[in-house]
C-alpha cells in the first residue's frame, strides 16, 4: 500500500450515494475501498487524511482544444487547476496533425481564426516534430504533462493533408486514402474521429474550414471506419445535412458513439433545446448531445471578431492579417454592406453587449450597446466599429452569445440524456475561460442553485464521460481502476474571477480563473496538489488511447 486516504466523504462516479470510505492505493491502481478503519497502512504508506472532504474521481473534460499548448505547457493549464484529471483535445475536427511542412502556415491561421488562439504563441510554441498523426501522438506520449490525455483526429488537418486545401468534394482515391489515415489513427491510439460542418466555422484567410467542403457522405465514411475498428466516438459540430436524424443512423449503422455540439439555451427560444433532447431519444442510437454549464461569454475585440464569423461580410474581415482590419472598418462601402446583416443576425445579442476593457472610453463599461447607439443617434454595429477605431489602446467587448438560459439550462443539466462538455479549453484563450466548468458545476449549480445532486454533478463530470469515451479504467473510484482522485471542499468548491495574464508563447494574453476549495489532486497514483497548492514539477500523465 504506497497510499491510504482516510475519512473521505466517497463520491464514486457512479452516481450512488456519497459514503464514508478510505481508499488504497499501490502504484497507480486503487487497491481498496473500504469502510473507515478497515485498511491498515503499512511501513512507508503515506496516509492522508480527507476529514471534511470529498473524495471523487479525477474529472474528465471531453471537449478541449489543447492540440497545440500541450507542446509548450505540459500543465495543461488551467484544467489541472481544477480537478480536472484527463482530457480530450481534437474537438470541432481542428488539431495540428497530420500537416505536412507547407501547410503548417494554414493551419495556423485556421486555428488563429476559428478558434482564437494566437498567431504568434502558435508559431513560437510549436515545434512540429511530426507530420503525420501516429507521430503527434507519439510526440504526446513521449512529453511530459500533468494530466492524461486523450485525440480525435480532426476532420480539417486530414482534409488538408489529402487533398492539398482544395475546396472540393474528394475524389474516390482521396476518400479511400483518409479512410486508411483515419484507421492508422486509431491503431496508433486516437480516441476517435472529429468533424464540423458549422456555418460559422471559417478559417484560415476567412475561408470555411477544410471539413466543411466534404459531402456528407464523406463523414458516413470515415464514421464507418470507427465501426470497423470497434472503437472510437464521432464528435461533430453540427451543420447542414447533419443533425439529430443523421446521428441517429451513423449509431446505429456502425454501432458507435456519436456526441454533437452544442445544444444551448436561448431565453428568445425558451423550450427549443429541451425538445431537441426529446427529439434525438425518440431515436435509435447511442447519441449525446453537449452542453455546457456556464453562459457562452466572449470578450472580443474588432481584431478578432470570431464571433461574428457566420456573416458573409466579416469574412472578409478574416481573410485579412489583423493589422489591416481597420482599413475596412473605416471603409463607408463596406459598412453598408455589413451593416444590414450584422444587426439583424445580432439583433437578439445587442443588449447583452457592452465595452468591458478600455483604455478610452472607460466611462461607457458596462453600458448596452443598443442604449448607447441609441443616445447617439447610430447604430450598435456602426457604435462597436467607431469605438474600436477610436480607442488609444484595445477595446474588448463583452459579448454574450449563448447559453443564458438559466432556467432551461438547469433542466439540461438534470436531463442525463445530455453530456456536460464545451469548456473550448485551449482555445478563445483572450476570449474566454470555461476550463473551470467543473468547479463552477460544483459550486454554482450544486450548492448555490441546489439544481442537481452532488452525486449526479460528480457523475457528469466522471462516470458519463467514462462510459460515453469509452475511457478505460478511469472515471470511477474502484479497485483496478487508474489512481485519478480529486478532493475537494463541498462548502468552498467554486472559481475565481477572471484575470489577464501575459504567459502565453510571444508574450500573448490569455484570461485565467483559478479554483476554491479544491484541495488535493492525484494523477495515477501521483499527487499533483496537496492542500489547495500546486506540486511543481509533477508530470504523471498519459497518453489515452481508444
Amino acid at each position: 500500500m504506497d497510499l491510504l486516504l482516510r475519512n473521505a466523504t466517497l463520491i464514486d462516479g457512479s452516481g450512488a450515494p456519497a459514503r464514508p470510505a478510505d481508499v488504497a492505493v499501490i502504484g497507480d491502481r486503487i487497491a481498496a475501498v473500504a469502510e473507515p478503519g478497515e485498511l491498515v497502512p503499512e511501513a512507508g504508506t503515506e496516509v492522508v487524511d480527507l476529514g471534511g472532504l470529498v473524495l471523487a474521481p479525477g474529472f474528465i473534460d471531453v471537449h478541449t482544444h489543447y492540440d497545440a499548448q500541450i507542446l509548450w505547457d505540459g500543465d495543461l493549464t488551467p484544467s489541472s487547476w481544477h480537478g480536472v484529471t484527463s482530457v480530450v483535445m481534437g474537438n470541432c475536427g481542428f488539431g495540428v496533425a497530420p500537416t505536412r511542412p507547407e501547410h503548417r502556415d494554414l493551419i495556423v491561421r485556421l486555428l488563429e481564426n476559428v478558434e482564437g488562439m494566437s498567431m504568434e504563441a502558435l508559431n513560437a510554441g510549436i515545434d512540429w516534430c511530426f507530420e503525420t498523426f501516429p507521430e503527434y501522438l507519439a510526440a504526446l506520449d513521449a512529453r511530459a504533462k500533468r494530466l492524461n490525455v486523450g485525440v480525435f483526429i480532426g476532420h480539417s488537418p486530414l482534409r488538408l493533408f489529402v487533398t492539398g486545401g482544395e475546396e472540393r468534394a474528394a475524389t474516390d482515391d482521396e476518400l479511400a486514402t483518409m479512410r486508411r489515415l483515419v484507421r492508422e489513427a486509431l491503431d496508433a491510439g486516437a480516441i476517435g474521429f472529429s468533424t464540423s460542418r458549422q456555418p460559422a466555422h471559417s478559417g484560415a484567410y476567412g475561408r470555411p474550414v477544410p471539413s466543411r467542403f466534404a459531402e456528407v457522405d464523406e463523414v458516413y465514411q470515415l464514421a464507418e471506419v470507427l465501426g470497423e475498428a470497434g472503437k472510437g466516438v464521432l464528435a461533430v459540430s453540427i451543420g447542414p445535412g447533419l443533425f439529430v436524424d443523421q446521428f441517429s443512423e451513423i449509431a446505429t449503422r456502425y454501432g458507435i458513439p456519436v456526441t454533437w455540439t452544442a445544444l444551448v439555451t436561448r431565453p428568445e427560444k425558451l423550450g427549443a433545446a429541451l425538445r431537441t433532447v426529446e427529439r434525438g431519444a425518440a431515436l435509435p442510437g447511442e447519441v449525446y448531445p453537449q452542453i455546457a454549464c456556464r453562459p457562452i461569454v466572449m470578450q472580443t475585440t474588432m481584431d478578432d471578431p470570431t464571433p461574428l464569423a457566420a456573416v458573409d461580410e466579416w469574412k472578409e474581415v478574416l481573410a485579412l492579417p489583423r493589422d489591416r482590419r481597420a482599413d475596412l472598418y473605416r471603409d463607408a462601402s463596406w459598412r453598408d454592406r455589413a451593416r444590414p446583416a450584422t444587426l439583424a443576425a445580432w439583433g437578439h445579442r445587442w443588449h447583452k453587449i457592452d465595452v468591458e476593457e478600455t483604455e478610452t472610453h472607460r466611462d461607457l463599461v458596462g453600458v448596452p450597446l443598443d442604449r448607447l447607439a441609441s443616445e447617439r443617434g447610430t447604430t450598435p454595429f456602426d457604435l462597436m466599429l467607431d469605438l474600436a477605431l477610436a480607442d488609444t489602446g484595445t477595446t474588448r467587448f463583452r459579448v454574450v452569445l449563448e447559453n443564458d438560459g438559466d432556467a432551461e439550462l438547469a433542466d439540461l443539466l438534470a436531463d442525463k440524456r445530455t453530456l456536460l462538455g464545451l469548456s473550448d479549453a485551449g482555445a478563445h484563450a483572450s476570449q474566454l475561460c470555461d476550463a473551470c466548468y467543473s468547479t463552477h458545476l460544483l459550486g454554482h449549480w450544486v450548492r448555490e442553485r441546489k439544481a442537481l445532486s452532488l452525486e449526479d454533478a460528480v457523475w457528469r463530470l466522471t462516470g458519463h464521460p467514462h462510459q460515453v469515451f469509452r475511457v478505460a479504467d478511469r472515471g470511477l473510484v474502484q479497485p483496478g481502476f487508474y489512481a485519478d482522485l480529486v478532493a475537494f471542499d463541498p462548502d468552498t468548491v467554486g472559481t475565481t474571477p477572471v484575470r489577464r495574464a501575459h504567459d502565453q508563447p510571444g508574450g500573448a494574453d490569455r484570461l485565467l480563473v483559478r479554483s476554491t476549495g479544491v484541495e488535493h489532486l492525484w494523477v495515477n497514483g501521483v499527487a499533483t496538489r496537496t492542500a489547495g497548492e500546486e506540486i511543481p514539477g509533477t508530470a504523471p500523465g498519459r497518453l489515452l488511447r481508444a
